[in-house]
């Protein structure tokens, strides 16, 4: 069942997932907020990645690259002489080449068994992967990610809770809204019994078992990456409503009480220590 997912998975993003829809925009990116009243503050996010990575060094692994989809993925390796892009999606390799050319090396793998030895990599990120894997594999990715990296380095996941706090208190808002205009109720789909999937598989953990599961295996800790979900910021962020400064408010709590939101909102930044 496990290499079956895989297959499904790398399938989806070689046949849709990365397939451009514009100039540098993927299918993927449907699952973004990209309106102008987000942008500033998404954007903060994604520099939030480079605070906890080495500034240089010589390789530094991109664990379910994509295709490096975003401006600011760029920026985490520009001290570095060489970005490993490792993914499973032969098509995300392809575009992630096109972006980064000889900067890069690219190489097919899964990132809970990565063909690299141990203690190489100088830094290590992986954006939105590890929720791609079965589920009981989630631990075996970042007991991988942590034996790759070199001593005294960090790595850097980012992947979304399951029913975070958070956003599980605003359904009942998203619920009201769409009553209100005229939309029905969303269900969430149950992608294992989907007979024609518009999406790919996706299982996603709590703070608790992260904690749980490598509690005296790696040293680890969770800061927010952006503490809003994509739904909620397209329902009530709204540029005539004050919807930048919201953010901006958002981006300040965020900050100044880090702890919480990344444990409570919707995409925690995972740092890991060796």
């Amino acid at each position: 069942m496990t290499e079956n997912t895989k297959q499904q998975v790398r399938e989806f993003y070689d046949q849709v997932g990365w397939s451009q829809i514009g100039e540098g925009l993927y299918q993927n990116a449907r699952y973004e907020d990209l309106r102008p009243v987000s942008r500033e503050y998404i954007h903060k996010c994604h520099l939030r990645v480079s605070r906890h990575l080495a500034s240089h060094g010589d390789l530094l692994l991109d664990a379910g690259s994509g295709p490096v989809q975003w401006p600011e993925y760029l920026t985490y390796s520009a001290g570095y002489r060489f970005r490993v892009c490792a993914d499973i999606s032969i098509t995300a390799l392809k575009e992630a080449r096109a972006r980064l050319g000889a900067k890069g090396l690219y190489v097919v793998a899964d990132i809970a068994n990565l063909p690299f030895k141990s203690d190489v990599f100088d830094g290590v990120v992986s954006m939105h992967a590890i929720h791609h894997l079965p589920f009981s594999e989630h631990k075996y990715a970042y007991l991988e990610l942590a034996r790759v990296l070199k001593r005294e380095r960090s790595a850097v996941v980012v992947n979304g809770w399951h029913n975070p706090l958070l956003m599980h208190l605003a359904e009942p808002l998203i619920g009201l809204m769409r009553f209100f205009s005229g939309r029905s109720a969303k269900q969430k789909k149950n992608w294992a019994e989907e007979e024609d999937r518009a999406g790919t598989f996706v299982q996603k953990m709590t703070p608790c078992w992260l904690k749980r599961e490598l509690k005296n295996v790696v040293t680890l800790e969770i800061y927010p990456w952006r503490s809003l979900s994509p739904r909620f910021m397209r329902w009530f962020v709204r540029p005539r409503l004050g919807g930048k400064m919201f953010l901006r408010f958002v981006f300040w709590l965020e900050e100044h009480f880090p702890r919480f939101f990344g444990e409570n909102g919707q995409y925690p930044l995972i740092v890991v220590r060796k």
